[in-house]
């Protein structure tokens, strides 16, 4: 035990002490997890060990090539049998799967192989508990290995789905645990195989066992909340399930049940009002339970309550709506942590429906959110400083050099999680109340800014991230309050200079990557919301800072010291790469042509990503920042067009849709903008893009994307374009299907044209008034291209006269009628 404490602390060491010992560490460990007669206490010591180095030195089992040995023992451990004697928190099927989880968050690519293959086998083995271990591995790598695991839906769900259907309880129960995981993970694609899962899930919750039922709620609440009008089909065989589960069955089933009516609602929106009216009486029955026993269910019922509420709308719920908000705030009464939590989530559904209509609650709520923020959360807490002054000084004099902000980082901590979720949730209703409610929230954003400046240096990444969130809301509401008091400008100002402050600190501070994306969204939305203005003094803080992100050198991307992998071999967040590579097009919306000078500093750290050795959505995030930089910053782009078309030709012909619709975004970008330095490209860029036209292409956005591109380069040189032979090939893909955002270019493009009677385009009248025809009963369409379509049709009118009736006659009523409305009156 002694032996596997000093692993313990070499392995949390950032310096590089292990070095090849790791080797040995790990061979040690591994002979102890696998031996059954050892003490669990042991064992589990030393899959912790492992389980420490797949977190901390990640790199390291990579280097020295110990994945493969340590799934060959982890994975058989799931099927272990665990002691009736024996305390779960130590039992090694549960450690086992600790440390696969960990390994597949840090190590996706080494670990999905052998999990797959050991699923594969271990599903046909004849011991049951093999085939729980199949499903229980594939359910735990969901969350790390989510990309490669989309590749192999198909195999994936025919194992798991195999599952289901077991003789044996824990297989099953595994299964509807491992479609949870998936649904909460793979998405989108596994919603694509709802006609396949939904079925099976419903015949699970019919099962004998409470416990698979109870898991095949969990599966089909996680399932429902990414469907939309796909549930529609089985809304009425599920709900008639799940109302008759909420009335007959044990506590614990009642609440997973209620989380999975939730997620029916928020999928069905509008189609659900026909149950809405029975489950909200249900839920105002379980909302003034109390006693101890039944607080959980009151808990799933007053969040349920929100769900259902925010579905049917509010001109249904507003007049009965007084009941449950006088039911919520009673239940502040009863000391249960998990109750306040789901009741601050209710209120902020209904702050979120009523929109202003809020306000009227804000006297009786605001105080019960302030209250859980300042709750004691039982932290126990070592640092290194013990000064915990505060210097937060009232509305507008929060100062952005707060020691709030300048804590030192916590060493040793043990939470009581009900309070800290609580907070957590507390702290989003305050952003939410804020942003909805606007000048009327007023009163409360002199303690609301207090707490916010304090939890975004909360020692837990979740209260962080809900704060760092509601800062952005909060100067929404200051701004609303600004416009009706002459002193508001320089309040705004102070308040900005805070929340800036601190999201940029944010980004280069936190550990946490989730936070950090978070900063990086907040400050594109700042400037989107209130201009170049509101961040320029922090441009040169917030350059460096998005450069050090972009470099992968920020405290939330350090990886260990102890092991050099290269560069292209680094596994990233996804999301906080994104949050990161927005930052460039807001930068550019708001500065145009003057963005030239910052963006040559960030060029060559994004093209990082843009190598071939990268994975698909790495060099789609770079084309389509490309795109979105081209398009706001204009003509200074040209000077990038010789480095970057060859990349973007190449994700032309790219397997994945998303990158080939990103890629014909850019390439049109750069045609528009890049002057005469892209005209030697002309050529290549309409062979590349000619296969998206075809039958070939199954994706209409792609589609899409591509005749906007077509377009733009018609605007931008027509003299280079064989329209003779192009616009034929171009038409023949419109109306535009599914990317609107292209309408302006295309349509744009074709009425410019027509109204310059361009010779090329006047063969094409028949096509012309049918495509004009579709875009004028268009629901979608915008009234400025309709506007212009009208002209040109009109100008064809003018020019044809009387041939153009048998067109016409040709329409429908409905066609023709919508078409005559948009042409401008004589």
């Amino acid at each position: 035990m002694i032996a596997f404490e000093i692993f313990d602390e070499l392995i949390e060491s950032p310096a590089p002490l292990l070095g090849e010992s790791v080797k040995a560490i790990v061979q040690f460990s591994l002979e102890v997890s696998a031996s059954p007669n050892l003490e669990s206490n042991t064992r589990h010591q030393a899959i912790q060990i492992i389980s420490w180095l797949a977190r901390y030195k990640s790199s390291s089992l990579k280097k020295y090539k110990l994945v493969g040995p340590i799934l060959q023992i982890m994975c058989p451990l799931l099927a272990e049998s665990t002691n009736q004697d024996e305390d779960d928190d130590l039992a090694p099927d549960r450690a086992a799967a600790e440390v696969i989880d960990t390994m597949a968050i840090n190590l996706s690519k080494q670990v999905f192989p052998p999990v797959f293959e050991f699923a594969s086998l271990s599903s046909q083995n004849a011991n049951p508990k093999f085939r729980e271990a199949s499903v229980t591995a594939l359910g735990v790598i969901s969350e790390g290995c989510l990309e490669l695991m989309k590749d192999k839906l198909e195999p994936i769900l025919r194992i798991v789905l195999g599952a289901l259907r077991d003789p044996e309880q824990m297989v099953r129960g595994a299964a509807s645990f491992a479609l949870g995981q998936f649904a909460e993970h793979l998405q989108p694609e596994i919603i694509s195989h709802h006609e396949s899962v939904l079925p099976c899930i419903l015949n699970a919750l019919e099962d004998a066992s409470d416990e698979v039922k109870e898991k095949s709620y969990y599966a089909l609440a996680a399932f429902c909340e990414n469907m939309g009008e796909e549930i529609l089909p089985f809304l009425d065989p599920l709900m008639a399930k799940l109302l008759g589960a909420l009335q007959s069955s044990p506590r614990n089933l009642q609440e997973t049940c209620m989380s999975a009516i939730g997620s029916v609602a928020s999928a069905a929106e509008q189609a659900f009002l026909p149950y809405a009216e029975r489950v909200l009486e249900l839920m105002k029955i379980f909302m003034v339970l109390t006693n101890d026993e039944d607080l959980r269910s009151r808990a799933r019922a007053t969040e349920l309550a929100g769900i259902v509420a925010m579905s049917v709308g509010r001109a249904r719920m507003e007049p009965i709506l007084p009941a449950f908000i006088d039911a919520a705030i009673s239940g502040f009464g009863l000391d249960f942590s998990e109750l306040r939590e789901y009741t601050h989530g209710f209120f902020s559904n209904i702050a979120e429906l009523l929109d202003d209509g809020f306000a009227q609650y804000l006297p009786h709520v605001v105080s019960l959110a302030f209250s859980s923020c300042n709750l004691d959360d039982g932290s126990a807490v070592d640092v290194d400083d013990s000064d915990e002054d505060e210097n937060v000084n009232g509305f507008g004099g929060v100062s952005s050099d707060d020691e709030a902000h300048d804590e030192p980082r916590v060493r040793n901590i043990s939470v009581r999680t009900g309070v800290l979720d609580e907070k957590a949730a507390a702290t989003q209703a305050l952003g939410l109340f804020a942003l909805h409610t606007k000048s009327s929230y007023a009163p409360y954003i002199e303690e609301t800014l207090k707490i916010l400046v304090r939890h975004s240096t909360y020692f837990h990444e979740d209260v962080r991230l809900q704060a760092i969130i509601s800062l952005k809301y909060i100067l929404t509401a200051i701004q609303a309050v600004s416009q009706n008091h002459n002193e508001g400008i320089a309040k705004l100002r102070e308040v900005l200079d805070t929340v800036m402050n601190i999201y940029i600190k944010t980004m280069s501070e936190d550990d946490d990557k989730e936070v950090v994306a978070q900063a990086c969204m907040s400050i594109a939305d700042i400037i989107k919301d209130f201009g170049y203005v509101a961040v320029e003094p922090y441009m040169p803080r917030l350059v460096e800072a998005t450069l050090v992100l972009l470099r992968e050198e920020s405290a939330c991307q350090q990886i260990e010291s102890d092991s050099e992998i290269d560069d292209d071999d680094t596994e990233h967040d996804e999301v906080l790469m994104d949050a990161v590579s927005d930052l460039l097009p807001a930068f550019a919306t708001a500065l145009g042509t003057q963005f030239a000078p910052i963006f040559s500093q960030l060029f060559e750290p994004l093209m990082k990503f843009a190598k071939q050795s990268r994975p698909p959505q790495d060099r789609t995030m770079v084309v389509a920042t490309l795109a979105e930089v081209a398009q706001h910053m204009g003509a200074p782009i040209a000077g990038y067009v010789d480095a970057v078309m060859h990349l973007v030709l190449k994700e032309l012909g790219s397997p994945e849709a998303t990158n080939r619709r990103n890629a014909a975004f850019c390439v049109g970008e750069l045609c528009k903008n890049g002057g005469n330095v892209v005209l030697r490209y002309y050529t290549d860029v309409l062979s590349r893009l000619h296969p998206l036209f075809g039958d070939s292409e199954p994706d209409n956005a792609v589609r899409d994307n591509a005749a906007g591109a077509v377009a733009r380069m018609i605007m931008a040189h027509p003299e280079s374009i064989p329209l003779n032979q192009v616009l034929p090939v171009f038409l023949q893909v419109l109306p535009l299907k599914e990317d609107y955002e292209e309408s302006t270019s295309v349509y744009g493009c074709i009425c410019n044209l027509v109204l310059s009677s361009n010779s090329q385009i006047l063969p094409f009248v028949p096509q012309l008034v049918n495509i004009f025809a579709q875009v004028a009963v268009s629901p979608v369409e915008t009234p400025e291209v309709k506007v212009h379509i009208g002209r040109a049709f009109s100008h064809l009118m003018s020019l044809y006269g009387h041939q153009m009736q048998p067109l016409l006659g040709n329409l429908s009523p409905a066609h023709a009628n919508a078409l005559a409305a948009i042409a401008p009156k004589s």
